[in-house]
């Protein structure tokens, strides 16, 4: 089985290698990362780089598709190159799936037209626009169409989609393997459970990503 994970600047690390944590132990499975050239990708904190092995189109027709999001996925959203590559991509696939606001690539995709999808809190607007039915879960799966919420959802995801493919043995597996026993210091992980504060942080953070990536997209 082959799994291809398109990358692009800006992405956030997590939402790719997550899912690629669980789903490149899967027995018999190749994971690859993809961009527009070979090459380093820089995630959104700008510290970190992940390589890219091939170009889009040198892998075509994945068995499975995993959209990461990221500061500047509604710029890319607007990629006629990788969006053609999604929407050709998930013609053939066994599954595709996004986490964060990969969804929303998805979605100028024309994948999720009329779909139940979620994506991070931040962004549920901007993915009704392209076409979806915004629900709140943190995992929607919708035939072949899988979206999972913000960032650490995609371990959750990767997870369910192993439990569907392989049983629910070997996602579990997985999980013992990879130690995956969240027990999180704090209940404010969730919109509706976070106290008012650290929602202005957050949105404030994001604001500032988002127009420093802007700034460097307009210097080319």
């Amino acid at each position: 089985m082959q799994v291809a994970i398109p990358l692009f600047e800006d992405f956030t690390a997590l939402d790719a290698i997550g899912p690629y944590e669980v789903l490149s132990r899967v027995p018999g499975t190749t994971v690859r990362f993809l961009a527009h050239e070979p090459g380093p990708v820089r995630t959104d904190n700008r510290m970190l780089q992940v390589i890219a092995e091939a170009a889009f189109e040198d892998v075509p027709a994945p068995d499975v598709v995993c959209v990461p999001g990221g500061i500047s996925t509604t710029r890319f959203a607007q990629d006629e190159r990788l969006v053609t590559w999604v929407r050709g991509a998930h013609e053939t696939s066994t599954w595709t799936t996004s986490v964060c606001t990969g969804a929303i690539v998805l979605g100028a995709a024309g994948v999720l037209d009329g779909l139940h999808a979620t994506t991070h809190w931040l962004d549920r607007d901007e993915l009704a626009s392209h076409g979806a039915v915004v629900v709140e879960d943190r995992v929607v799966f919708q035939g072949k169409v899988v979206t999972a919420a913000g960032v650490s959802s995609g371990i959750d995801m990767a997870l369910a989609l192993v439990a569907r493919m392989c049983g629910d043995l070997v996602a579990q597996a997985i999980q013992l393997g990879i130690e995956y026993d969240p027990q999180p210091p704090f209940d404010a992980g969730a919109l509706g459970k976070a106290p008012a504060e650290a929602e202005a942080l957050v949105r404030a953070a994001v604001a500032a990503r988002e127009e420093a990536a802007a700034a460097r997209a307009a210097a080319g």
